[in-house]
C-alpha cells in the first residue's frame, strides 16, 4: 500500500511540473505573438516607407531628365519628402502622442496580455513618444494606474488591465 502510495505522489509531482511547464510555455508563445504582430505591422510600415522612397527616388531622377533635356525653361524639380511623421511611425515614436498615459498605458498592457511593473510601462510609453511629466515618471505613472479602475495593482508597482466586461460591472 505505501508503494502504490509513493507512486502516485510521484505521479502527481510530474503532473504538476508539467502543468507548470505548460503555463509557461503558453506564456512564452502569447509575448512571441505579440511581439509577431507588433514586427508585422512595422514590417508592413517599413515596406510602405521603402514604396514612398523608391517612388520619390524615381520623380528625382525623371526630375532631372527634364532639366538635362530643357534647360531653356529652367524647370526644377519639386523636393518630393516623406513625412517625418512616417518615419516616427516606423520608428514606434509617436504612437501614444496625444493620448493620456492612462489611455496608452491600458493599450500597452492589453496588447502584451500580460502584467507590467510601472518601470516597463515607463519605458515603453517614453518609446511610444508620450511625455511625462512630473520629476519622477515611475511614480506618476504608477499613481495615475491606482486611481483608474481599468488597472488591478498585482504587485509592487506591478498592473494589469481589467477586461472590459470586468470594467463595466464596477
Amino acid at each position: 500500500m505505501e508503494e502504490l502510495t509513493d507512486i502516485l505522489v510521484g505521479l502527481e509531482q510530474r503532473i504538476n511540473a508539467y502543468k507548470s511547464r505548460f503555463q509557461e510555455l503558453e506564456k512564452k508563445r502569447r509575448r512571441l505573438d505579440d511581439e509577431i504582430a507588433t514586427i508585422k505591422k512595422y514590417l508592413e510600415l517599413a515596406e510602405t516607407l521603402y514604396r514612398v522612397e523608391a517612388d520619390k527616388a524615381k520623380l528625382a531622377s525623371l526630375s532631372n531628365q527634364i532639366i538635362t533635356t530643357d534647360d531653356s525653361k529652367g524647370i526644377r524639380p519639386v523636393p518630393v519628402d516623406v513625412t517625418d511623421q512616417s518615419r516616427e511611425i516606423l520608428l514606434g515614436r509617436s504612437k501614444y502622442v496625444g493620448k493620456s498615459v492612462p489611455q496608452a498605458a491600458y493599450e500597452i498592457l492589453r496588447e502584451s496580455n500580460r502584467a507590467m511593473h510601472a518601470k516597463e510601462l515607463v519605458q515603453r510609453l517614453i518609446e511610444g513618444g508620450l511625455q511625462i511629466k512630473g520629476k519622477t515618471p515611475l511614480t506618476s505613472i504608477a499613481t495615475s494606474l491606482k486611481r483608474d479602475k481599468r488597472f488591478r495593482k498585482v504587485g509592487p508597482n506591478t498592473f494589469e488591465a481589467l477586461d472590459d466586461m470586468l470594467i463595466q460591472a464596477v
